[in-house]
């Protein structure tokens, strides 16, 4: 049994990164920014500057804003402004009415907000918003992780880069964030007693109800819909595969497509959060598992994608539906009935399978991604269970499976860079 401590500080950091959320992350930082700055200002803005780090311009440019029928960052800005509240947090629009949609598009006409590249060296995940009314100027920075404000006050006309001030801790994944493997991932999610870790399963609240929810429209591809539909069950089958892939690409799809759905986020992603959560759900109500197997396998795949998450960073080249789907395939390993040796055999036909998935921004064609990534989590939990497993005479796979997650980890923050450079050329090359 880990020790009373030690559940506490994994408790911890489960809270801080499993949290609500409405709409894409990303812009939803923007606009959480965006309403930290106007608060600081005391007024409403005349101008709005934001300054952005290359990966939050990609994650926010094609990605619907619920409740608005728009995508993009504009409208997140605008209403961040006129109708935001930083309490909210992620949640931080969830006070839209038609009439302030109305005035965040006049906003917009007035041509009162300004995009920026940030210039110079900065975090991946990086929001600076500059507010001003008059000769008053308010800065709001969030930096490192979504809801972490490294700075919010008045300042004066001339930007200031505030990054300099910042010490050695104040980095995302700093030195005294709880250093986790997967053996203390399994150990705590298998053996930590059941009334600490049930609050893991608003999980299953939040992110299968928008998995219903987005059936009642047609959002993004439908993809999750078109896989219920008759034509694909001739092809796929009224299976377990089937509603997987469709349950957890309906809430993809809504939440890409605009709806006005909360749902439970994983390390700053609403889709990595559904990818986390939705197979894990139905596979166990399918597989007729108990609410505690649930329970314990919903904190397996979450958790797991949290210690992933600690050294890939927040946004990354690399697509997030490889670090959700390795945590839904333990999940799932588990649920089949797996140990540990089956958890760690799955990881690594993850790996060796899924590495290389590069993250083209957020948008409704994020739902074909999840699709690829719960297909390879059931295949690899298949085969893990089978006791088979890529081997380390087979590419980036190690004898080790920490090693084997953080070769995974260092070719995505490290090696891609110059991808998410080029991809990044590419989406705002377009015309």
């Amino acid at each position: 049994m880990i020790n009373k401590e030690t559940r506490e500080q994994i408790i911890a950091l489960v809270h801080q990164e499993v949290v609500p959320a409405i709409g894409c992350t990303e812009p939803m930082c923007v606009a959480l920014c965006t309403a930290k700055a106007t608060e600081v200002l005391g007024c409403r803005p005349e101008r709005i500057e934001a300054f952005l780090s290359a990966n939050i311009l990609k994650n926010a440019m094609g990605v619907g804003i619920p409740g608005t029928g728009m995508i993009g960052l504009p409208i997140a800005i605008a209403l961040g402004a006129l109708i935001g509240k930083s309490e909210y947090q992620l949640e931080v629009l969830k006070d839209l009415t038609p009439e302030a949609l109305d005035e965040g598009k006049r906003y917009i006409a007035d041509n009162r907000i300004g995009i920026h590249l940030k210039e110079g060296q900065c975090d991946k995940l990086y929001v600076e918003i500059i507010a001003s009314a008059g000769n008053k100027y308010a800065t709001a920075i969030i930096a490192g992780s979504h809801t972490r404000f490294l700075f919010a006050g008045p300042t004066a006309e001339t930007p200031t880069d505030i990054t300099q001030k910042r010490g050695k801790g104040d980095e995302a994944g700093s030195n005294d964030e709880l250093a986790l493997d997967l053996r203390l991932v399994y150990d705590f999610a298998t053996t930590a007693p059941l009334d600490e870790i049930s609050f893991i399963q608003e999980t299953r609240t939040y992110n299968m109800n928008a998995a219903r929810e987005a059936l009642k429209g047609n959002y993004g591809h439908n993809l999750g819909k078109t896989i219920d539909r008759p034509l694909s069950k001739g092809i796929f089958g009224n299976t377990i595969f089937s509603h997987i892939i469709s349950r957890t690409a309906s809430a993809c799809d809504a939440r890409m497509g605009g709806a006005m759905i909360p749902v439970m986020s994983n390390s700053g992603s609403g889709n990595q959060g559904i990818c986390a959560t939705n197979p894990v759900c139905v596979y166990a109500k399918e597989n007729e598992n108990t609410e505690e197997e649930l329970t314990r396998a919903l904190m397996l795949s979450h958790l797991t994608a949290i210690y992933i998450k600690q050294s890939l960073g927040k946004l990354s080249a690399l697509c997030g539906c490889v670090v959700a789907g390795i945590g839904s395939s333990v999940g799932i390993t588990y649920l089949m009935g797996g140990d540990y040796d089956a958890v760690c055999r799955a990881v690594k036909n993850m790996i060796a399978n899924l590495t290389g998935m590069l993250c083209d921004g957020a948008k409704p064609s994020c739902s074909l991604k999840i699709a690829s990534g719960v297909s390879t989590a059931l295949m690899s939990a298949l085969l893990a269970m089978e006791g088979k497993c890529v081997t380390s005479a087979e590419g980036i796979v190690d004898d080790c499976v920490d090693k084997t997650i953080h070769n995974l980890t260092a070719i995505g923050a490290d090696a891609m860079c110059q991808t998410d450079d080029l991809v990044l050329s590419i989406m705002t090359g377009k015309k």
